[in-house]
């Protein structure tokens, strides 16, 4: 009887490590599989608060974007810049929804002087945000939120303090 005791706490001990394992981060800066935990996140952002991220991309990370939102409620707005080391860089506000950690918004943007628009979708993960990508499409000429593709653009969460860089 002591014996099967033994072994009923040492199989609930095994099973409560194994749920109790901490969750790391080990992305690169365009993500990965390793991010698997982060992409299945559900808990919901704290709201009514200003969060700031910032990626960088690039063969020397020389391309940045960042992005500035206060979450109200499941109203998003906030800024959006992309900074690319050559030319074409893009600054605007968004405008969107969450829906527990999934925002859906629309970037309103100056690119060499014209004004456009783009649906983004972002994806809420603890410390970090993570972004559907970018295709071109043909027909149209511009390019459009690919929302077949993962949240595999991996944002850090940086100080709001001068945060408009």
């Amino acid at each position: 009887m002591a014996m099967k005791i033994k072994l009923c706490l040492l199989l609930a001990g095994a099973l409560a490590a194994s749920c109790s394992g901490s969750r790391t981060n080990n992305t690169d800066a365009r993500g990965s599989h390793k991010d698997t935990v982060l992409a299945n996140a559900t808990d919901a952002p704290t709201v009514n608060m200003q969060y700031c991220f910032y990626h960088a991309d690039g063969t020397q990370g020389q391309d940045t974007t960042s992005v500035n939102m206060l979450i109200n409620g499941d109203k998003v707005t906030g800024k959006m810049s992309w900074l690319p080391k050559e030319k074409d860089i893009r600054k605007g506000t968004i405008s969107g929804t969450l829906n527990g950690n999934a925002i859906k918004a629309v970037w309103a943007f100056m690119q060499e002087g014209a004004k456009d628009t783009m649906t983004v979708e972002f994806q809420l993960r603890g410390n970090g945000l993570a972004q559907k990508p970018y295709l071109y499409d043909a027909k149209t000429g511009r390019q459009q939120t690919n929302s077949k593709a993962d949240y595999d653009i991996i944002y850090s969460m940086k100080n709001c303090i001068n945060s408009d860089k």
